[in-house]
């Protein structure tokens, strides 16, 4: 008998804010996720270096964590001294747990992006995909995601309890307008970030000077 199945939620939190945490906790609430693991990478394999240091990254994720009921902290990206790509985590987690359902949580943006993704194809054969998607909005898909979405997509969320992988099913969440990059422009223009991200990480970041206006 499967396990409850688990969410995965990985990124470069840099720094971590809601625009990554109320999808997640929207995704938990609506699948009946028995937990959703943060794994913050240390060399992201799609973007530019981080601004802030994997220390510092990790800190404010666990702080997140710590706020959020059934959000973990999983380090074992931060480790690797290699770019962090999905598939490798993915086997890894499908080896340590072979009864549990594994839903990769991931943004409409990175699922039209997916072909670009190392070892892409594989993704399915270890994890379901959950999409946050934007309300009312279409996305144009490209040949090989519609192609993919023909495939695998769900309707019935309890596909993801009754399989440990292969599914994508489309989240109709709360749209959050909200990226790290632009969170970070406006820290440097000594804006107050409050109820962006949660009150203990915007507190770690004021303490530590992160992400501080130019003279």
């Amino acid at each position: 008998m499967l396990k409850p199945p688990i969410g995965i939620l990985g990124g470069t939190f840099d720094p971590i804010h809601i625009g990554h945490l109320r999808p997640a906790i929207e995704a938990r609430e609506a699948l009946g996720l028995a937990e959703v693991r943060l794994l913050p990478n240390h060399i992201p394999p799609h973007r530019a270096s981080p601004f802030c240091s994997s220390e510092q990254r990790l800190a404010m994720v666990r702080l997140a964590a710590a706020e959020t009921p059934g959000f973990v902290v999983d380090e074992r990206e931060l480790g690797r001294d290699k770019p962090s790509y999905t598939i490798d985590t993915l086997v890894e987690l499908r080896a340590e747990l072979p009864d549990t359902p594994i839903c990769f949580l991931m943004g409409m943006d990175s699922l039209l992006g997916l072909p670009n993704w190392h070892r892409w194809q594989e993704l399915l054969d270890y994890a379901h995909l959950v999409v946050s998607a934007r309300p009312g909005w279409q996305p144009d898909y490209p040949a090989d995601v519609k192609a993919l979405l023909g495939r695998h997509l769900s309707q019935d969320k309890q596909d993801l309890h009754r399989h440990r992988h292969g599914h994508i099913w489309l989240a109709g969440n709360l749209p959050v307008e909200l990226s790290a990059t632009g969170l970070r422009a406006l820290l440097a223009e000594g804006r107050d970030p409050r109820y962006l991200l949660p009150a203990s990480v915007a507190d770690y970041i004021a303490r530590h000077k992160l992400y501080q206006p130019t003279p």
